[in-house]
């Protein structure tokens, strides 16, 4: 038997689609794998991704390229994928989380974010972590940067940036660690929802789905259903200051949930648990706590 996963061509994009069929390979001595490279809207374009949408440009292309054959199975970041999809696609698998927690690179000039100088540059292209940098350091200068991991690692290399925050789960997957400054507390920010988890999306029909469903990871799966739920029902998207963060601690599922003013205040949190087997409810739940807070109005400035 044969399965053809479909990828974007980024490095890290391939090194987590290349685990992914490691393992299936190592599960499945009967299955073949291959990847194939899909170009998305987002691999494409240099501009920000506030200026053409943002909401699904690096899935898309993955996405009908499930729908109508030419692959069996796509590896997102679920971060990327949007909340709601094509009803004839699911996400099969959620194998076992990374590390959540955002990570300062800075180069040898500076260990933490207390460290850098008043009116220093920091690039970031994400709200979630402007809006709580903001809430942190309002002394510091923001900027929008996007592209590759080693593009932006570029820019502090050429001075451009003093420092960037990125997802310390790609540098890991990739073995960069040492380019990691500082792991930023999740207390000081949040991540996004689904950041350090991958997806991974087949048709519901698919013959194959119980050979990808055997790479899922409960706990994982429930804490990123929870996140997902939370981002649905307040209908936030790639560009909303949205952040939320799923775990089981004590066999129950407690799910965080941040919205942040672009300006850096107010910053919105509630926290909520409940059974790992509700985490449908427990994001409603929550999204309607940080709604009553204002949720709603501030996500709408954000985007």
């Amino acid at each position: 038997m044969k399965l053809t996963i479909g990828s974007r061509g980024s490095k890290l994009a391939l090194t987590q689609t290349h685990h992914v069929r490691d393992q299936l390979r190592a599960l499945h001595e009967d299955l073949e794998v291959e990847v194939e490279i899909i170009r998305t809207t987002g691999d494409s374009s240099g501009s920000s991704l506030r200026s053409f949408g943002g909401q699904g440009v690096f899935t898309k292309e993955l996405e009908n390229a499930l729908l109508d054959g030419r692959v069996d199975l796509a590896v997102h970041s679920l971060k990327d994928l949007p909340t709601q999809f094509h009803a004839d696609l699911e996400i099969v698998a959620t194998p076992p989380r990374e590390d959540v927690r955002d990570a300062l690179v800075a180069g040898a000039a500076y260990d933490a974010l207390s460290e850098l100088p008043a009116g220093a540059v920091v690039g970031t292209g994400s709200p979630r972590r402007q809006t709580q940098l903001r809430a942190l350091r309002g002394d510091l200068e923001l900027v929008d940067i996007r592209g590759n991991l080693d593009t932006r690692i570029d820019k502090v290399a050429r001075g451009e940036c003093a420092a960037i925050l990125l997802a310390a789960a790609g540098l890991h997957r990739l073995g960069w660690q040492q380019h990691i400054s500082a792991y930023l507390p999740v207390s000081d920010m949040l991540p996004a929802a689904g950041q350090a988890a991958l997806g991974l999306q087949m048709r519901g029909d698919h013959p194959l789905r119980a050979y990808v469903a055997a790479l899922d990871d409960a706990s994982t799966h429930q804490s990123i259903s929870a996140e997902r739920s939370l981002l649905r029902t307040l209908r936030g998207g790639c560009h909303a200051p949205v952040a939320a963060w799923g775990r089981i601690e004590e066999d129950q599922l407690v799910l965080d949930g941040r919205v942040g003013h672009p300006s850096g205040a107010p910053l919105l949190h509630a926290r909520h648990s409940a059974a790992p087997d509700e985490a449908e409810a427990l994001g409603a739940q929550l999204a309607e706590d940080l709604r009553a807070q204002g949720a709603d109005s501030i996500i709408q400035k954000g985007t």
